[in-house]
């Protein structure tokens, strides 16, 4: 692993040179309690503030973000591999989740005044509900604690943030900079716990609400307990991205995203394009020019502009990526291109092409987080579609057609899942919803809508008597 196992605590190891960077002690349960009662107490503040001053202050931490921009890149990559480039596209978006929420905010917490059906007067308040405990994963370090954070922020909760453990120092650096913004202290705090600890967390009164990012498997078990003392989750899970090549593809296009889609963030993105189902007429052309694309990027140190993807995050990531890949050729896949270990330092994995791909195998029914794209052939444009939606998964998944209205409309329609990409391949945007369904989860983030997620709509009323 790259987080090396202490008596009681870890250590961070560098995934591309096996080095390593720090090493962190547990908090004990009392002081993480205190933490917990810190952040209820600057809630009991924070609620009181106006929508604008919350505003302000989340302006200004995307503009800080903006100022350490350098230092928190650096650390990701010496953290979990991420290449610089990708890492500084990492930070923007996060500047951006925090200008549209500033900026949409207030509107969108603003009271609402209605008439009630027999005279009188009802207002509808968003009310913060209290501290919310974020778990989050490694793969976007700054990226998936702010999602959550800023939005329950703006709401006026408290936010707790357990991280990764091999991406501790950018949770701690992301909590030195909401402060430097002006964020009271305590208000955002991070958790240096284990999962036992973390169990008793979800469990504690002050705790309002869980928010999780993560494997389906931790998502059943947090939902599990959480539900046991009647708190609300929101769950963003694993999936097993679809993207479609149409009979009328513009080949070139799609062959480009595909590719991006694969293999950015070294291929780990929970809504990363994995299975790519080809029509039976454009397989052999998409073929051909998918295995020049992916055997033509470079893999290597992520500090190199020229890096196009690095290692994987932890050595136990891939040695379960290629069991996956080894298991999936056992039952009868075929492997076009990687598909093995390179003998160097770092946790490094090629880009792989497995093709053959039959339910029952790895390729075929889970997800592969690492740079490994699964090619399937379909009979037709329905057959597709009908593949894409076969996975007990439901993040998102892409289209490629160049008739694009058709492409919407069949996507709205026929795509079961919570977001679809059209000619192209991307990731969160700050104004549109993000979230899954089936294993990938349940709630929205983005676009408004994870702001609402953990208050409480309050009915104030006048009636007639």
């Amino acid at each position: 692993m790259s987080t090396d196992t202490l008596v009681n605590g870890f250590t961070l190891i560098n995934p591309s040179t096996e080095d390593e960077i720090k090493e962190y002690e547990y908090m004990t349960m009392l002081e993480a309690e205190k933490v917990v009662e810190n952040c209820h107490a600057a809630f009991r503040d924070w609620r009181l503030q106006s929508l604008e001053h919350r505003a302000n202050i989340i302006k200004n931490i995307g503009t800080k973000l903006g100022e350490h921009k350098d230092e928190f890149v650096r650390l990701m990559t010496d953290e979990m591999g991420k290449t610089r480039k990708q890492g500084a596209q990492e930070i923007d978006l996060c500047i951006a989740t925090c200008e549209y929420t500033a900026q949409k905010g207030q509107e969108i917490l603003k009271d609402e005044e209605r008439d009630l059906p027999e005279g009188g007067k009802g207002v509808i308040s968003y009310s913060p509900t209290g501290v919310i405990y974020g778990i989050q994963p490694w793969n976007f370090p700054a990226y998936q604690a702010v999602r959550y954070s800023i939005a329950n922020l703006m709401a006026g909760n408290g936010v707790l943030l357990k991280h990764a453990e091999n991406v501790t120092g950018s949770a701690l650096l992301l909590q030195k900079i909401y402060e430097e913004a002006g964020l009271p202290k305590n208000l955002f705090s991070v958790l240096i716990i284990d999962h036992e600890q973390s169990d008793e967390i979800i469990k504690n009164d002050l705790v309002r609400g869980v928010t999780l990012t993560g494997s389906p498997k931790a998502g059943k078990i947090v939902a599990e307990k959480a539900a046991a003392v009647l708190k609300k989750t929101v769950l963003e899970l694993g999936s097993n991205d679809a993207y479609i090549v149409f009979d009328d593809a513009d080949l070139e296009l799609a062959v480009q995203a595909c590719v991006t889609g694969r293999i950015y963030n070294n291929g780990e993105t929970c809504v990363a394009a994995k299975r790519f189902i080809v029509v039976e007429e454009r397989y052999d052309d998409f073929k051909k020019a998918f295995i020049k694309a992916m055997r033509d990027v470079k893999m290597g140190d992520p500090t190199d502009e020229s890096t196009d993807f690095g290692p994987m995050a932890r050595k136990d990531l891939r040695d379960k990526l290629h069991d996956q890949v080894i298991e999936s050729v056992e039952k009868g896949a075929t492997v076009l291109l990687g598909g093995t270990i390179p003998e160097k330092k770092g946790f490094f994995y090629p880009a792989t092409i497995l093709e053959n791909i039959e339910p029952g195998q790895p390729a075929y029914d889970d997800e592969l987080f690492g740079p490994v794209a699964s090619l399937i052939k379909a009979k037709n444009n329905h057959d597709a579609l009908k593949i894409a939606n076969d996975s007990k998964y439901g993040l998102g998944g892409g289209i490629f057609s160049k008739n694009e209205e058709k492409a919407f409309e069949m996507a709205k329609k026929y795509f079961d899942t919570g977001m679809v990409f059209i000619n192209s391949f991307g990731l969160a945007q700050p104004n549109m919803p993000f979230g899954g369904v089936k294993e990938s989860g349940y709630g929205r983030e983005h676009g408004g809508f994870g702001i609402r997620e953990f208050v409480n709509a309050k009915s104030v009323m006048k009636v007639k008597m």
